[in-house]
């Protein structure tokens, strides 16, 4: 019997990345699984979905605007547990920061939480946060330094710094921690790091170990708090020169957008998350599976 047997459980945002590789695993575990997306009738948002083993038989999608007040009662109503992946992203801001992002962010996120706290029903919610919510507070970041939970972004520094992504998310983070605490929710915040092509050191890790922590946390009734969700954090460059290292002729720049001194690194605590029973994918069997993964779609050839 698997352990998701009989539990209803909802993911928002269920056509994003993590949030997809989140309903796989938990179909793969016996999960009935409402899926929220924006857009059912668009098929490049849902089939990869739909085509998901168990999917005919557990898969249930629903439309839901995260900006729409209320969208998700009906469809957190009678759920076991919420695993909130949405959230508004803008890559370019033309306008105010604040109005196109971080108010999206934070409404969004807290629409979700409200339906929650109407639910009865609902014995845990896993947040899914980010690495930008927690390194970023004005302290440098050396390769002596070990970032661990224990860590928090810090808000006026971000501002200053205009890192209106980092900004946003750590403003999401904490309205909603201080919702769940406030009408007590049970829930566990996941901080995973991120991918950039700048210069730049980025914790990275595989999708997979983070869909596969995010229901470990849901499931565990030990797991608490934030879990920072890093396998190693490297430099861009290094990154390329592993790539050129596995695939010697794939063609990928190795020169920064910029002269400036290479950001340094920093180590990131694997301590939590290991405990939690994440056994990460190490960077090379990621970007392995990533180039290959293009080549059997044709999305690269060399």
């Amino acid at each position: 019997m698997n352990i998701g047997d009989g539990k209803v459980v909802c993911v928002t945002g269920a056509s994003g990345y993590i949030a997809s590789w989140i309903v796989k695993f938990l179909l793969q575990r016996g999960y009935t699984v409402r899926a929220t997306v924006r857009n059912i009738s668009n098929p490049n948002k849902v089939d990869h979905l739909l085509k998901l083993d168990g999917a005919k038989e557990r898969l249930q999608l629903f439309k839901a605007d995260l900006l729409e007040e209320g969208s998700f009662d009906s469809v957190i109503h009678g759920c076991h547990g919420v695993f909130h992946t949405a959230s508004p992203v803008h890559l370019v801001i033309d306008g105010d920061p604040q109005t196109e992002l971080v108010d999206p962010a934070v409404k969004g996120t807290l629409n979700v939480l409200n339906s929650c706290a109407k639910s009865p029903s609902v014995k845990r919610v896993v947040l899914t946060s980010s690495f930008a919510s927690v390194a970023y507070n004005g302290r440098p970041l050396t390769p002596e330094v070990v970032v661990d939970e224990t860590w928090f972004s810090n808000a006026d520094f971000l501002l200053e710094e205009k890192m209106w992504y980092s900004y946003a998310k750590t403003s999401a983070e904490e309205a909603a921690t201080k919702f769940l605490t406030e009408n007590n929710i049970d829930y566990v915040v996941m901080n995973p790091g991120s991918e950039t092509l700048m210069n730049a050191a980025f914790g990275w890790i595989n999708v997979k170990d983070v869909a596969n922590a995010h229901i470990l946390a849901y499931e565990d009734s030990s797991a608490n708090g934030r879990y920072c969700l890093v396998e190693r954090v490297i430099h861009f460059s290094e990154l390329t020169k592993i790539l050129h290292h596995m695939y010697s002729s794939l063609q990928i720049p190795n020169k920064c957008t910029d002269d400036k001194p290479l950001m340094q690194t920093f180590q990131v605590s694997k301590e939590k998350a290991k405990k939690l029973g994440v056994e990460f994918i190490p960077l090379e069997v990621s970007l392995r599976e990533i180039i290959e993964s293009l080549k059997e779609k044709e999305f690269i050839s060399f």
